[in-house]
């Protein structure tokens, strides 16, 4: 499965258990999509209870690997030491590594437009406000 590849390689690198496919996160995103179809707009679900990234990409050819590698290309924004993004945004890579996250299911679809809309839902949210994502390892 080409999404939880990405993600899971991304966690494995920072020390953190591997996501497992979640069916119903994988519906509600697919649900959500159906709804943007028309207008491809990258506004996120009211899913309160997930965590969620959105990808867009103009075209068909874009990937569940082009949309996690553009969400894991973050990680070079995100600073451990402080618990910062410096740059640009870094809250996609951050909700992927998220240490509580369990859980992931995504969706993709093809816009009216010809676009392609990725999106993923996480299950427990990450991306806490003055939390860590995961504890950096320490290298001796």
């Amino acid at each position: 499965m080409e999404f939880l590849q990405g993600h899971n390689a991304a966690r494995e690198a920072v020390g953190v258990p591997p996501l497992s496919w979640d069916t119903k996160l994988a519906t509600y995103a697919r649900v959500y999509l159906n709804q943007r179809r028309t207008d491809c707009k990258l506004i996120h679900s009211p899913g309160y209870a997930f965590g969620e990234n959105l990808f867009w990409g103009q075209g068909r050819r874009w990937s569940a690997k082009d949309a996690t590698a553009t969400w894991v290309a973050e990680k070079q924004w995100y600073h451990h030491a402080t618990n910062t993004c410096t740059g640009q945004e870094c809250s996609h890579y951050t909700q992927i590594v998220w240490r509580m996250t369990q859980y992931v299911g995504c969706a993709k679809i093809i816009c009216k437009s010809g676009d392609t809309f990725i999106t993923c839902e996480y299950y427990p949210s990450g991306n806490y406000i003055g939390q860590r994502p995961y504890v950096q390892k320490i290298v001796p």
